[in-house]
């Protein structure tokens, strides 16, 4: 056997937070034009076993598509091609992986595809084959190579449904980022979180889907181009990755924009805190002053001054205290140390 290059890659996550379903088990196949397509979904040790019976699977990539921790990668043999692509998952929960998997099992005569129920555009495309005929001639009338790549183009254009919600996000953050009674701190960091584990897929996909797209033309009918169809989809990766990056730039220009708005502001708390703090250094001075065990001027062991009525001392501490700091005052001003 001819053992294919395996392409690595790493996990990821996405997508608002939708409602936790449970997706039931189950192993079905599907009759097409002189092949067959089988779907397992939530896979048991005992139901990988069964297939590695049924088709006599190398038993190493029977353990990968029920790996947890598996980088995508494609191995070709003389008879079939193994491949494993990440996806981002539609439900985000903590602990959980930060990617869907997809393992497929391709030949001249079958396609397996094993899955957690967590890539709804494929769900949805085997149930439609199930219960609409003319959907299944669409997708099963020409070969196992053909069949893939409209799985693979639907999982893709998935994508640019999240594209579009990761750009509505940033024209939202960039409002907020200018809008002084909202935090945006924790919204950034979240949404490049996103953007970060978005590229850590996507990026290595265009890679996947091209080795794909040749290794999977021998599964294909002479006259159908996979390569052609695959072109399509590669487009689409391009679109996206292009996106994720200018996504990520311009992630990078909020935070900074909004770290320079918020020292501004500190800044200014920082500033008229200060000059208050200023302002009142003249009366903190003479009432400490005043408040030790000493004769002074004016006070009571000495003989309080009654010349202005028995407050006279106060009203004098009190003058003594407001001109300077209204003379701090106009020289902070001339100097335009108030000035916004």
């Amino acid at each position: 056997m001819k053992k294919g290059t395996i392409i690595s890659r790493l996990p990821h996550l996405r997508r608002h937070p939708q409602q936790d379903v449970q997706v039931p088990s189950h192993i079905e196949t599907i009759q097409g034009n002189g092949f067959s397509w089988t779907d397992i979904l939530n896979p048991t040790r005992a139901e990988i076993d069964k297939l590695g019976q049924m088709y006599d699977f190398n038993t190493l990539n029977l353990d990968d598509s029920i790996s947890k921790i598996q980088l995508a990668k494609i191995d070709n043999y003389d008879d079939h091609s193994f491949i494993i692509l990440h996806f981002p998952p539609m439900i985000i929960k903590k602990g959980m992986p930060r990617f869907s998997q997809l393992s497929v099992f391709i030949g001249k005569d079958f396609l397996v595809t094993i899955h957690n129920g967590d890539l709804k555009p494929l769900v949805d495309m085997f149930l439609q084959c199930k219960e609409n005929q003319q959907r299944r001639v669409e997708l099963l009338s020409k070969s196992p190579g053909f069949l893939l790549h409209k799985i693979i183009d639907a999982l893709v254009d998935d994508l640019l449904h999240t594209l579009r919600r990761i750009v509505a996000n940033l024209d939202e953050i960039e409002d907020d980022v200018f809008d002084e009674n909202k935090s945006t701190p924790k919204k950034i960091s979240l949404l490049r979180r996103e953007i970060t584990i978005l590229r850590r897929i996507v990026n290595p996909l265009r890679k996947i889907v091209l080795e794909t797209s040749k290794s999977t033309q021998r599964f294909s009918s002479p006259d159908d181009d996979l390569v052609i169809h695959f072109d399509d989809v590669i487009d689409h990766i391009d679109k996206v990755v292009e996106t994720l990056d200018e996504a990520k730039e311009t992630m990078e220009i909020y935070k900074d924009t909004d770290f320079m708005l918020s020292t501004e502001k500190s800044n200014k708390i920082l500033a008229t805190l200060t000059i208050i703090f200023t302002l009142s250094i003249p009366a903190t001075v003479i009432g400490a002053m005043y408040g030790m065990n000493v004769n002074l001027p004016g006070g009571i062991e000495t003989g309080a001054w009654l010349f202005l009525g028995e407050y006279t001392t106060f009203i004098v501490m009190l003058i003594l205290s407001i001109i300077p700091s209204i003379l701090m005052f106009l020289w902070f001003y001339r100097r335009e140390w108030l000035v916004d």
